[in-house]
């Protein structure tokens, strides 16, 4: 259940967004053990100036994830092949062209709804 900021190129077509994050929701599932309802998704649209990228000018992707603490460093390794061999076949970005960086954090630090700490309770 990580929190996944995603940053793309502004306009977009819906079903390349939807491509988007159908790739990295699936890398996240078959990888990672996440429930298949455990989708927490924000979709950034920037200009092409606005999305740094070393010198990349074409189509790209750059997503950062947040999630509790605790998984290996093999697990993360298979999530970055897995997410970029998806968005390489679907909606066909280069997989040089895509950035992933994982964060994680604590039990305490989630609250779904409610002020509620539901990982402490």
């Amino acid at each position: 259940m990580p929190l996944v900021n995603i940053s793309i190129l502004k306009g977009k077509s819906p079903e390349y967004k939807k491509a988007i994050s159908d790739s990295i929701n699936s890398a996240v599932i078959e990888t990672m053990a996440f429930p298949d309802d455990d989708r927490y998704q924000i979709i950034n649209e920037v200009e092409s100036d606005c999305l740094q990228y070393q010198n990349r000018n074409s189509d790209r992707v750059m997503m950062f994830l947040i999630m509790r603490a605790g998984r290996s460093n093999k697990v993360k390794k298979d999530f970055y092949k897995k997410a970029v061999e998806n968005l390489s076949a679907n909606p066909g970005i280069l997989p040089e062209n895509i950035f992933i960086t994982v964060a994680e954090n604590q039990d305490i630090d989630w609250s779904f709804s409610d002020g509620i700490a539901q990982f402490v309770v």
